[in-house]
């Protein structure tokens, strides 16, 4: 049972393809809550010599296409909301924490962030680093609020050792979880391709 189909896609990249994708079963025992299941369906697609940017404009062209295909329009009722697919913001996580907390997070380090934890009332224990405990403050304070369809982009070095560095701050990776009522239905990065 495959956890992921990255590495056979990958591989077709390696080989020579421009871009490649694929709807898959996946199983992952990491627990379970209301917005992980063990077995899932996914649809994984690398295009080599695009970025973050390009995937998020991308993510955002397929959506509204399936939503308008299925519904015959970009809005969808969810509970007691209306989700509007035609309407895509972004912002980085740093922008967001500070958005719904009022505090800047830029440029701290381990010490401060466990400051602003306590300040949150947000649960850390010793055995959370600096990418822990930003990915803490995130969760508790700022998911619920993202019920539009959102890119939070730019995401700290440690919460992401497996993607490209960002272009302009060595602090940040180009990553991206598109966020929509309070939960994750996307993630992507630039790949890493420095060997």
């Amino acid at each position: 049972l495959r956890i992921a189909n990255e590495l056979y896609l990958k591989r077709l990249i390696v080989g020579g393809f421009d871009g490649v994708y694929e709807f898959a079963k996946d199983f992952r025992n990491e627990g379970m809550d209301r917005t992980h299941n063990p077995e899932f369906t996914v649809m994984e697609i690398y295009v080599a010599y695009k970025d973050y940017f390009w995937m998020m404009d991308f993510t955002a062209r397929i959506i509204q296409k399936v939503a308008t295909d299925l519904h015959g329009t970009t809005k969808i009722q969810v509970g007691e909301k209306e989700i509007d697919f035609g309407n895509f913001s972004r912002m980085t996580m740093f922008e967001a924490i500070e958005k719904y907390t009022g505090i800047n997070i830029g440029g701290m380090d381990e010490k401060q962030l466990r400051e602003v934890c306590k300040k949150l009332h947000i649960e850390a224990d010793d055995s959370m680093g600096k990418g822990k405990l930003i990915d803490e403050i995130f969760g508790e304070k700022v998911e619920e609020h993202l019920i539009q369809p959102t890119f939070i982009y730019d995401y700290p070095v440690e919460m992401s050792p497996l993607t490209k560095k960002h272009r302009s701050n060595p602090e940040l990776t180009e990553r991206f979880e598109l966020m929509v009522f309070g939960m994750e239905l996307g993630n992507a990065y630039s790949e890493l391709n420095n060997p």
